[in-house]
C-alpha cells in the first residue's frame, strides 16, 4: 500500500460524494429521522422506554445505512468500469479498500457526532457516560457498517443484488445482538453465535455508556472486537474485490 495514493483515492472519493447530494443527506439524514420516529413512537408510553432501547438503535442505524451506502458505491464502480481502469495505474486494491474508509470514515464521523447529538439534545435520550464515548462507539459502529459493505460488495453483480445481502450481513446481527431477546437468555447454540458477531459488541458498549457513569474498561473491549471485525473485513475485501462484474 501507498499512503499518497490512498489518501488521494479518499479524497477522490469525498468529492463525488460531495457532488451527491442524495447520498450525503441518506447517510446523515435518515439515522436521525429514524430515532426522532422512535423518540415519538415512545414518547407517551410508560417504562421509559426510549432510553432503554434508544442506545442499542443509535449503533444499529448508522450501522445499516453505512452498509447499504458503501455496498453500492463500491460496485458501481466495478460496473461502470471505473475499478478496472483505476487498477491499471499503481493503485491496487488495498489502497482502494483503506481509502473508501477513510472517505466514509470521515462521512461516519460526521453522522455520528449528528444522530448523537440529535438523540440526547432534541430526543432527549439520557446518558449517565460520558457523551464523547458515544461518540467515538456510534462511529465504530458506522465504520463496522462501512467495512462490511464494502466486504460484501465483492460479491455482487448488481445494485440489486447488493442490497439483498443486507439480509444476510445484518438481519441475522440485528437478531441475536440482544436488542429483542438479552444475549444471556438466548438458547445456548445462538448465545455463542452472538457473541462473535460485532454488533453485539456494538449494542453492548452502547448501553454500557447511557447506563455507566465511567464505562470505559467495559467499552473498550468491545470497541477491540469491533476494531478486529473492521480490520478483518477490509483484509478480506481486497481479497475478494474483483477488477469489474461479468
Amino acid at each position: 500500500m501507498n499512503a499518497r495514493i490512498t489518501l488521494a483515492t479518499a479524497a477522490r472519493i469525498l468529492r463525488q460524494l460531495r457532488g451527491d447530494h442524495r447520498t450525503v443527506a441518506l447517510m446523515i439524514l435518515v439515522p436521525v429521522v429514524l430515532l426522532g420516529l422512535l423518540a415519538w413512537i415512545y414518547a407517551d408510553l410508560p417504562g421509559d422506554v426510549f432510553n432503554r432501547i434508544g442506545p442499542a438503535l443509535l449503533g444499529v442505524f448508522p450501522f445499516v445505512v453505512m452498509f447499504i451506502v458503501t455496498s453500492i458505491a463500491t460496485l458501481r464502480e466495478r460496473t461502470s468500469g471505473t475499478l478496472e481502469r483505476l487498477l491499471t495505474t499503481p493503485l491496487n486494491k488495498g489502497d482502494l479498500m483503506v481509502g473508501y474508509a477513510l472517505a466514509f470514515g470521515s462521512m461516519a464521523f460526521l453522522q455520528a457526532v449528528v444522530a448523537t447529538g440529535f438523540a440526547v439534545w432534541v430526543c432527549g435520550l439520557e446518558i449517565a457516560g460520558p457523551l464523547g464515548l458515544l461518540v467515538v462507539v456510534a462511529l465504530f459502529d458506522a465504520l463496522l457498517g462501512t467495512a462490511l459493505g464494502l466486504l460484501a460488495s465483492g460479491f455482487a453483480r448488481t445494485e440489486f443484488q447488493a442490497v439483498q445481502f443486507m439480509p444476510a450481513f445484518v438481519l441475522p446481527q440485528f437478531l441475536l445482538c440482544g436488542l429483542l431477546v438479552p444475549r444471556e437468555l438466548l438458547p445456548p447454540a445462538l448465545e455463542a453465535i452472538s457473541d462473535v458477531l460485532p454488533l453485539s459488541y456494538a449494542v453492548d458498549a452502547m448501553k454500557d455508556v447511557t447506563v455507566q457513569t465511567d464505562p470505559l474498561s467495559d467499552v473498550l473491549p468491545s470497541l477491540g472486537v469491533i476494531a478486529l471485525w473492521i480490520v478483518l473485513s477490509l483484509a478480506l475485501g481486497s481479497l475478494t474485490l474483483r477488477r469489474r462484474t461479468p
